[in-house]
C-alpha cells in the first residue's frame, strides 16, 4: 500500500498539476506577508513545510527507484535464461545439421 502511494506521489510531483499547485501555494503564503501576518512567521512556516515535503518526496523517489531496480534485475535474469535457451537450441541445431 505504501509502495503504491509512493509511486503516485512521485508521479504527481513530476506533473504540471503539481507545478501549478505549488506555485499557487507559494504565492498564497507570500501574500500573507502583505496582509499583516509577520514575515518571520510566514517564512518559518513556509520553510518548514517545504523542507518536510522535500524529505518525504526524496524518500518516495528512492522507494520508486528501488522498485524499478528490482524490476530491472528480474528482467536481466529473464534475459540471461533466454540467452542460455538460445545457446542450447543453437547447439542442437548445429548437431542436427552435422548429421
Amino acid at each position: 500500500m505504501l509502495d503504491k502511494f509512493a509511486h503516485k506521489a512521485t508521479s504527481w510531483a513530476g506533473s504540471t498539476q503539481s507545478l501549478v499547485v505549488h506555485t499557487l501555494v507559494f504565492i498564497g503564503a507570500l501574500a500573507l506577508g502583505f496582509f499583516g501576518f509577520g514575515w518571520d512567521r510566514v517564512l518559518l512556516v513556509l520553510t518548514t513545510i517545504v523542507s518536510l515535503e522535500a524529505i518525504y518526496l526524496s524518500i518516495f523517489i528512492q522507494m520508486t527507484v528501488n522498485k524499478h531496480a528490482e524490476s530491472l534485475q528480474e528482467v536481466s535474469q529473464d534475459v540471461e535464461e533466454i540467452q542460455e535457451d538460445i545457446e542450447e537450441l543453437s547447439e542442437e541445431v548445429e548437431e542436427k545439421e552435422s548429421l
